[in-house]
């Protein structure tokens, strides 16, 4: 019955395969009668891989660093950059502008029809602005700049 339970480790060799010592898969390949009740499996939680770009805020560049996974908006937030975001992320406003560069802009995918309505909207309006609440930050995001324009059209209701 124990050797049943085999199969359900080997996917996890390969999974933890650059995270883990050599002894320690060998303890998660072996069976666990053969280390006792003490014996504890290696965890495989590899830590979130980082990206560096540049938020540019009234003309002064603020690097950032951030996982991947997480928005601009988020992102900012967590810098304290004055990028807004009234409606937290909702897609419901576009407080949350910003301007990328054209290779940035064309390394992303196209804006969603409620991304682009709401663009409508947005101060400062170029060819190349996106919403920070729609952006995840990925490995391609690396080295990026992204301007916040010099003001705001929040309208939402006070």
């Amino acid at each position: 019955r124990a050797l049943g339970k085999l199969p359900a480790a080997v996917p996890m060799l390969s999974r933890c395969a650059s995270l883990a010592s050599r002894s320690s898969l060998r303890r998660v390949a072996e069976p666990p009668w053969r280390h006792g009740p003490r014996s504890v499996r290696p965890r495989c939680t590899a830590a979130a891989e980082k990206v560096s770009f540049v938020f540019v805020e009234d003309g002064e560049e603020v690097p950032v660093t951030a996982p991947v996974g997480k928005t601009l908006l988020e992102v900012a937030h967590d810098n304290e950059v004055e990028l807004e975001g009234a409606c937290d992320g909702s897609l419901a406003c576009s407080t949350c502008h910003v301007i990328l560069e054209q290779k940035t802009f064309d390394s992303l995918p196209p804006p969603e029809e409620e991304e682009l309505d709401m663009l409508d909207l947005a101060f400062g309006l170029t060819d190349t602005s996106r919403l920070g609440c729609q952006i995840k930050v990925a490995p391609g995001l690396a080295g990026a700049k992204f301007t916040l324009p010099d003001g705001s059209n929040n309208m939402k209701p006070p």
